[in-house]
């Protein structure tokens, strides 16, 4: 599917829950770069009236919109568990699909969207946004232009809060089949994805995992000490039953300085040698920092999405790949099934 500059881009969404929100508040965001909402999928008929109010749009079942000509890209924020089917059906119509971390429960469904999307001549991006967001892109730059040196340690604390009304909202949460996992898969994989990002993939995974304060399958309180091709280790220590919820912490260290993250803020960015520097630091934090989805899902900003979105429609406009494709999406979910298999 070819695009031109001035064409409008259709979009349908697919699930009309809180992500889906995001997603909707992109694409209005995008208006000057073509994008319109044409439809919401949902399963529920009965629901089709109060939705199609709530967007803006009309809602109607998934296969009407997915044959729809008017369709030109679809954004799936579904369950997670529907996503590899949704994304392959969306390709075999020849819409491109963006598709909500985690972008599958497999790496077999993973592969078999990419493979689908590929061959239908359609772009497939992954809801990855934090490596939108202008902080964690000058640290990704200062990490590989070698501001730290050698990079030695990484550590990842995610201290969240979830309680079991937010469980208990739909039949999905908390199941292996459709949440695919719990505090890494759900709500940690945005910051796993971050460390992978600036360290690499992991060689060796070491991990435990369990449900110990939550009345679900998946698991609310996870350990994993990775260890990378360079020989530099990191950890990764999460769970949602920490009350009211803190805001998650991302360290990297090398041999010539440091950065520690809280949450979007920078605690501390050192360097031994500031003159090795290829990137200007980011200012330091003078406040508190705000816990954000720490203890509400809905505690984060709608800036990483709407970035998103303009690179994914840029990518379509060029018939490039976005910056987070589907071989990108696939390196975290990889790396948090490689704590599973460690752990049950």
């Amino acid at each position: 599917m070819t695009q031109n500059a001035q064409s409008e881009l259709g979009f349908a969404i697919l699930g009309a829950g809180m992500v889906a929100e995001y997603h909707l508040q992109a694409i209005r965001a995008c208006a000057q770069e073509g994008a319109r909402l044409v439809g919401v999928g949902h399963y529920n008929a009965d629901r089709f009236g109060e939705i199609s109010q709530r967007f803006g749009a009309a809602a109607r079942p998934y296969a009407a919109l997915l044959s729809d000509p008017a369709v030109d890209a679809v954004s799936i924020c579904t369950p997670s568990g529907q996503h590899a089917q949704q994304a392959i059906a969306a390709a075999e119509n020849g819409k491109h699909v963006l598709v909500e971390k985690p972008m599958a429960l497999s790496l077999a469904d993973a592969d078999a969207m990419i493979a689908a999307c590929r061959q239908n001549g359609v772009q497939l991006g992954v809801c990855l946004q934090r490596r939108a967001e202008p902080l964690f892109r000058r640290v990704h730059d200062a990490i590989h232009g070698g501001d730290l040196g050698e990079i030695t340690l990484g550590v990842v604390t995610m201290p969240y809060f979830r309680d079991e009304p937010y469980y208990a909202q739909a039949e999905w949460r908390g199941t292996w089949a459709m949440d695919g996992g719990g505090v890494l898969m759900n709500q940690g994989i945005h910051i796993v994805d971050l460390l992978l990002w600036f360290l690499g993939d992991p060689v060796e995974v070491q991990a435990f995992a369990d449900s110990r304060h939550r009345s679900v399958e998946i698991e609310d309180t996870a350990g994993a000490v990775l260890r990378f091709a360079n020989g530099s280790v990191a950890t990764i220590t999460a769970t949602v039953a920490t009350e009211p919820g803190f805001p998650h912490r991302l360290e990297v260290y090398g041999t010539n300085g440091g950065i520690q993250i809280e949450g979007e803020s920078v605690l501390r960015w050192g360097l031994a040698d500031e003159s090795k520097a290829t990137v200007e630091p980011w200012p330091v934090a003078t406040e508190q920092v705000d816990p954000g989805m720490a203890g509400d899902p809905r505690g984060i900003s709608t800036s990483g999405h709407i970035a998103i979105l303009k690179d994914f429609i840029a990518g379509i406009r060029r018939g490039e790949d976005p910056v987070i494709d589907g071989a990108e999406g696939r390196r975290s979910l990889a790396a948090i099934l490689a704590v599973y298999e460690d752990s049950f």
